[in-house]
């Protein structure tokens, strides 16, 4: 049921980068101006708010955008108000859950296109928990390297916000999956979300493991968000004619490489993004449909590791930073 439409404040909280830099750039502020929705755009109040390592790349510098900005991608609310020529399926007091940026506040204005009614008996901190990262989990597997049922796939990170996400779609289409972690709890973790094997990076060889298990043959697909520190070995353990899905860089960016590199084995070297996916409504819609259903149907395990107040954003940004949490970060405004 949606709820009641609220009055629109004039300004609102939120959290501002001026300029590039550590998480001493992020500014929390209590008289930001409050946006108008334009052409088929909503405005929504957020209740929680997705934090992605993404926007530790936006903070950095590390990918460019304008500044000053408002970061985040993703976020759940009630819509508090609607620009021109929006469907009536996202009228006021709708619980939705969307991507767009500037999510780090108190409202938001979005695109409809982009945004998806909350089913009933989903709660708001676990919608706000699935989107960015279940969607780019699943159109790795679909778009990136189309993963089929027995295929062996290396998952770098595995117990990590992205990493959970894949080892538990991962086995929901049947594939085996071996993840690396950097302990035995982070290992646990990760096979109790699908992953057969983990390989513990901190103690032993990650090419020479995934070679035992796999026969010798390598993996059809290596999905590694942690970049710089993983690359060359991915190019190892890949299988022959077998796909790099390089998404992340939780460990900096991959340098320049000789591109002859991959003929070897005929290896397909992809660095996707979402949004190049999901760029047409259609495109969202039917990626979002599946991925509400697999959470409807599966139960997956959504692990919020810790929901911070939207003013202890640099606290959050510390703690994603040093990969010494678990699952997904929520901001609370």
């Amino acid at each position: 049921m949606a709820a009641a439409p609220t009055t629109v404040p004039r300004t609102m909280k939120g959290v501002v980068v001026e300029k590039t830099g550590g998480v001493e750039v992020l500014e929390f502020r209590t008289d930001i101006p409050v946006p108008e929705p334009g052409e088929g755009e909503i405005l929504v109040k957020n209740e929680y708010i997705g934090v992605n390592y993404i926007d530790t790349y936006f903070r950095t510098g590390l990918y460019a955008s304008p500044k000053p900005e408002i970061l985040g991608r993703e976020a759940c609310g009630h819509i508090a108000s609607t620009g021109p020529n929006v469907p009536p399926l996202f009228a006021p007091g709708t619980r939705i859950a969307f991507l767009a940026t500037g999510t780090y506040a108190e409202y938001t204005s979005a695109p409809y296109a982009k945004a998806v009614p909350v089913p009933a008996g989903l709660s708001s901190d676990l919608a706000a928990a699935v989107l960015l990262q279940g969607l780019t989990a699943l159109t790795l597997i679909r778009e990136s390297h189309p993963v089929k049922h027995g295929d062996f796939v290396l998952v770098h990170a595995a117990a990590g916000g992205m990493g959970l996400w894949l080892c538990q779609l991962l086995k929901w289409v049947g594939a085996r999956t071996i993840g690396t972690a950097s302990t035995v709890a982070k290992g646990e973790l990760a096979k109790e979300n699908g992953a057969e094997w983990v390989v513990d990076y901190s103690r032993e060889s990650v090419v020479e493991r995934v070679r035992e298990i796999t026969g010798g043959d390598g993996v059809v697909a290596v999905f590694d968000g942690v970049g710089k520190d993983t690359f060359e070995g991915d190019l190892e353990v890949v299988a022959r004619k077998g796909t790099v899905v390089s998404f992340g860089n939780a460990s900096g960016p991959v340098p320049p490489f000789t591109i002859a590199r991959l003929s070897a084995k005929n290896v397909k070297l992809v660095r996707p993004m979402l949004y190049s996916y999901i760029h047409t409504r259609e495109e969202f819609d039917h990626y979002a449909s599946e991925l509400l259903r697999f959470v409807e149907q599966e139960k997956p395990n959504i692990n919020i590791h810790k929901v911070y107040p939207l003013q202890d954003v640099a606290r959050a940004h510390t703690d994603l930073e040093s990969r010494k949490t678990t699952g997904k970060l929520l901001l609370k405004p």
